[in-house]
Parts: C-alpha cells; structure tokens; sequence
C-alpha cells in the first residue's frame, strides 16, 4: 500500500501530527485545520516519506508484463476430393488433445470446418463422408444454364445434418470464404445460416449455380483466397495451422469437361496458395499427388494422407503452443 493510501481520510485532532522531516510549520496547521485545504499538502509529505524510504518498492510480478497461452486457428484450403485429408488432420489433432480455437475454411476446407465448428467429432465426420452418396449431394436435373448443379441437394443436406445451425452460434469461431462474382472481392460469411455459407464458398463457376446471399452472387472462394490464413487470423488467433490439400497439377488424362474446368482452376489457384501460404506459422501439406481432386472413391486414403501428414506436425505444433505469449497493451 502507497503511503497516501496509509492515511486516515479525516483529519486529526490538532495536537495529533508531529512533525516529519522537510515538513514546514503551516503544513501541520492545514492538517490540523482539516478539509480541503490540508489536501495539498498530502502529495509532499508521500514523496518526502517516499524519499526516506519508508514506501515499499512495487514488487518484481507487478512489474512483469501479462503473458497467456496462444489461441490456435486453422486455414483449411480449398481442394475438391482432396479435402477428405482434412478429416485426417483434424483426427490426428484431436487425438493430441489439440482443439483450435477457430476455423476458417474454402470450399472443401469450409465443409469439414463447418462440421468440426459445429461440434462434430472427427470420427462423426469420418463416418459421414464415407457414407454419403452422389445423390445426397448433387442435383443435376435442376441446374440451370449457369451450372451443372444447383447446390440445393448439397445445402439440405447439411442443413439438416446441423439442425440448421447459425455461424455466429457455433461453439468453435468460423467463417468461410467466397468470391463475389460481379466484383470479384473477397468475401468472409460470419453469420447466416452454416449451410448457405459452406454452399457459397463451395460453388465452383460453372459446376455449381452461383449462391445468393445478401444481395450479392457468390462463387467458389478459392478464385482469391483458397488458403484462408489472413481470415483465421481475422477471427482472432495468434497461431495459425494452415492446411493446402492440394497438389501441383499433374494428371496424364482430362477426359471431360469437369476434369478440365477443376483442372484450370488448380493451375490457377497454386500461385495464390503458395502466396498465403507464407503467412502461416505452421503450414501442412498432405501428399495428395497421387489421388485426382475429382476422384471420390479414395476417401478412406485421402483421411489416412491428412493423418500422417498431422502426426509429423504435432512436436513443432505443441511446442508453439506451450510457449507463452506477451500481451499487449490493452489485448486481451
């Protein structure tokens, strides 16, 4: 406790003060006097006591600045097929008691996100994607000239797996991301319904008809960010795992309009990957090289590549995240 803080708050009789060091006559005369006028007078006498060495010194851990643990997010990039070796890595993190404290994904990477988001375990989302069927997901005969499938189906479908479920209700923070097809802008959903979100940043121009959210038409995000590392960082963490499922394209073989049109954008979108990738303090890359994005009948090897590729991870990962971080000045 200060010395200012060590006096009484009323003031003492008259013949009760005696005299300090460098205290002047009149001083002891407004204290005794009382009221304000012996206020003034009370910052000299704590300095002079101060001087003397009768106030304590503030202690080591007052002075220390605030430290806590960092928050993790994951960045879970876009990749079609691919995007089952998400599953992998999220099993592999939460069987290392490894939970992110939020999510941001694109296209394949904003579904399994979605879902983990939601609460789903890895092992609820394993069996999901293993049974679910081109049926449960795609609806050909009521596309319109502007794609090959509606996305209708594909929003039911989650819609009713999450109980239509809200963004901004989810127990672990998320967003996906979409590009706005007039402006070409990048746009971060964060509120709506999961499955009006998860629907946008998975329509890819030409396979799926454009979202309309907001008054705005909205397209597969990875044509401007398919690795989300600045919009998990927006969210509200301080490290960030990013995980690119993809691979530099390699196929022998395009046999037909929806390979070559995936085909495209994968040439398109490595640059871009590769550029967000740089600001990532982690980044995972499962060897997806061998499996075709449009090959969905590899989902169990897809699941055990994002294992493997996250098991190799986790010393570096733990480390990062058991080392404290400094607060800033008004951060909480």
């Amino acid at each position: 406790m200060s010395p200012r803080g060590s006096e009484s708050p009323h003031p003492a009789p008259v013949n009760a003060p005696a005299e300090q060091p460098g205290m002047h006559r009149r001083d002891l005369v407004r204290m005794a006097l009382g009221g304000l006028a012996a206020m003034p007078a009370l910052p000299a006498l704590a300095q002079t006591r101060n001087a003397a060495g009768a106030g304590p010194a503030p202690s080591a851990a007052a002075a220390a600045p605030a430290k806590r643990m960092p928050r993790l997010g994951l960045a879970l990039g876009g990749g079609t097929a691919r995007g089952f070796a998400h599953i992998g890595v999220l099993k592999s993190l939460v069987q290392a008691g490894i939970q992110p404290d939020v999510v941001a994904g694109c296209s394949a990477g904003a579904l399994v996100g979605a879902f983990h988001a939601a609460g789903f375990t890895p092992w609820q989302l394993e069996e999901v994607a293993l049974r679910v069927r081109d049926s449960d997901i795609a609806d050909f005969t009521s596309a319109g000239k502007r794609g090959m499938l509606a996305g209708d189906t594909l929003f039911r479908f989650i819609n009713d797996l999450l109980k239509g479920a809200r963004v901004e209700a989810l127990p672990t923070r998320f967003a996906a991301v979409a590009t706005d097809l007039r402006s070409g802008e990048l746009v971060v959903l964060r509120t709506g319904l999961v499955a009006d979100a998860v629907c946008a940043s998975c329509a890819v121009p030409g396979v799926f008809l454009p979202r309309e959210l907001g008054g705005r038409e909205l397209v597969d995000g990875a044509l401007v960010s398919p690795l989300p590392v600045s919009t998990a960082r927006l969210l509200g963490c301080d490290i960030v795992l990013a995980v690119d499922v993809g691979s530099r394209p390699n196929r022998a073989a395009l046999s037909g309009l929806y390979e070559v049109m995936l085909q495209s954008f994968e040439i398109m979108g490595r640059a871009l990957t590769q550029q967000e990738a740089k600001t990532a303090e982690l980044l995972l890359q499962p060897d997806t090289s061998a499996y075709a994005s449009t090959n969905f009948n590899v989902r169990r090897e897809m699941i055990q590549v994002g294992y493997e590729s996250a098991q190799r991870a986790l010393p570096e990962l733990r480390r990062r995240l058991s080392t404290p971080m400094r607060v800033r000045t008004g951060a909480i």
